[in-house]
């Protein structure tokens, strides 16, 4: 046991020792973080998106003009409102016209209030003309110290050039950059949408697109309501969809909210099955590459002369686990890190969801699936290892033995949607599956006897693998010259730990 623990450490520090491998470790979970930040910082920084609208209709851009303002104009005053209430310094902010209008917006019920927001957007009275003059004053730094999702902030309408030939005059502005897209609206879009046009170099980002599109639909809808003789009460209750409120089961059978990490919780699986199996594929792969240098070196043959294969083997593969545990461990900690500094950096409910990933039911099933996990590949790889002579061998025999890691990769989405399926039951069964698999299926409701009988189904077969991968190892360790077959690496396997297949064939 002693030279088991002398390997393990020589193995563990000729890799931790190195700087190489720290910045290796910690780069993976700083480049993971600013693929989440880093997009959401710069969301928030995203250029308002220009744009131009040719209406041949004569009555629709004027009528959207309208509704835009009024939406706005309702979002400023519920947030207005909430101010007023909670009263502060954030209050006393707001200009003397956004004030006033709050003031009225929050002596109504919430049934009036929309009226009420029509009738300011319109600008029939002292207080909403001051209002609507505010709103065509205020600057664009002015709005965006209020904190939001306003449609001002994010899409800026300039006007058609006066020309001969307006399209062509948009174009070379579209085309230069000058304007991100431009709208043309067909003469009677109420009859068709034939000739309603969106014209625009950037053909991925629909947003605005599909910002305008509404609101023009609003209008050609209130217009299609008036020429079939409904009323806009009648025609919203004809359209009103049938809304399922979500509900969930509760641990006492009660029913109980579902809440954002609720919806979450089942997907949150999924970056621990990634790092579970980028984890694995590294360590076990750098266990096989190891083996074949010293084998080719012939360090093999003086560690050897000091101690017995398996105790080498057992070794080398007690040291890698121990260098995939700091890795692990040094992941656990960044995410406890990022559970600390999320509501600081992102808000509540991203903190909400990375705490997450702090339960201990995903971080000791993480731990546990990868020490089983590679155990289980690392005696696949270090056995292969020991009948290769030199890394091109290595690489030949790597991918078949690879093969088997790719298929939870591409089941983890089917396993995530129905954790309790048919795939999901059988491939927990199957030994090499069994980890990502059952780390996989670690955000449904699985029953105990699950996980106890692929446990022991996995100990077993780390077992077997263990043994197996002793007595190839010490055949194949000083073997040289061409690799062995497949049937001499059976008999192997089959031969008694105490004599070699050449003693058994001499015999």
């Amino acid at each position: 046991m002693r030279k088991i623990a002398l390997v393990a450490r020589r193995e563990y520090m000729e890799h931790v020792r190195t700087k190489g491998f720290w910045i290796g470790v910690l780069a993976f979970p700083l480049i993971l973080a600013l693929s989440v930040v880093v997009p959401i910082l710069l969301s928030e920084t995203k250029q308002a998106r220009t744009y131009a609208v040719i209406d041949h209709s004569g009555f629709v851009l004027q009528e959207v003009e309208k509704g835009i303002l009024a939406e706005d104009l309702g979002i400023v005053l519920r947030d207005a409102a909430e101010r007023y209430r909670d009263g502060g310094q954030t209050w006393e902010r707001l200009p003397d016209a956004v004030r006033a209008a709050a003031k009225g917006y929050v002596s109504l019920d919430e049934a009036e209030r929309p009226a009420l927001v029509q009738d300011l957007a319109a600008g029939g009275d002292e207080v909403s003309a001051g209002l609507v003059e505010w709103w065509q004053q205020v600057s664009a730094e002015e709005l965006e110290g209020l904190d939001l999702e306003l449609s001002r902030s994010r899409y800026v309408r300039v006007e058609v050039p006066s020309g001969d030939d307006p399209p062509a005059m948009l174009n070379r502005m579209v085309n230069d950059g000058s304007l991100f897209a431009y709208f043309v609206i067909a003469p009677d879009p109420v009859a068709s949408d034939e000739g309603c046009k969106y014209i625009s170099l950037n053909l991925t980002d629909q947003d605005l697109r599909r910002w305008f599109a509404d609101q023009v639909f609003q209008v050609v809808r209130a217009r299609r309501i008036e020429q079939a003789g409904l009323d806009a009460e009648t025609s919203n209750w004809l359209q009103t969809p049938v809304h399922f409120a979500e509900r969930k089961v509760d641990k006492r059978g009660d029913e109980a909210e579902v809440s954002t990490v609720d919806r979450v919780q089942q997907w949150a699986v999924i970056p621990f099955v990634y790092l579970l199996w980028m984890a694995i594929f590294i360590n076990a792969q750098t266990l096989m590459t190891n083996t074949v240098e010293e084998k080719s070196s012939r360090l093999i043959e003086v560690l050897l002369s000091a101690l017995s294969p398996f105790e080498l083997m057992a070794g080398k593969i007690a040291g890698t686990a121990a260098v995939g545990l700091t890795l692990v461990f040094t992941w656990v900690a960044c995410v406890a890190v990022g559970v600390v500094i999320a509501p600081a950096a992102l808000g509540d409910d991203v903190a909400s969801i990375v705490g997450i990933a702090s339960t201990p039911l995903y971080l000791w099933s993480f731990v546990f699936y990868f020490l089983a996990g590679f155990l289980l590949y690392a005696c696949l790889l270090v056995g292969a290892g020991s009948l290769c002579n030199s890394l091109k061998d290595a690489q030949s025999l790597m991918l078949p033995l690879l093969v088997p890691l790719i298929v939870p990769l591409l089941t983890m989405i089917p396993i995530t949607q129905d954790p309790n399926g048919t795939l999901a039951r059988v491939m927990s069964y199957i030994p090499l599956f069994t980890p990502f698999v059952m780390m996989n299926r670690a955000a449904g409701s699985l029953p105990l006897w699950e996980y106890l009988a692929t446990t022991v189904l996995l100990l077993l077969s780390i077992y077997f693998a263990v043994r197996g991968a002793g007595k190839v190892f010490r055949i194949g360790i000083l073997m040289t010259g061409k690799p062995p077959r497949l049937g001499e690496v059976m008999r192997w396997l089959t031969a008694k730990e105490d004599i070699s297949p050449a003693e058994r064939e001499a015999d």
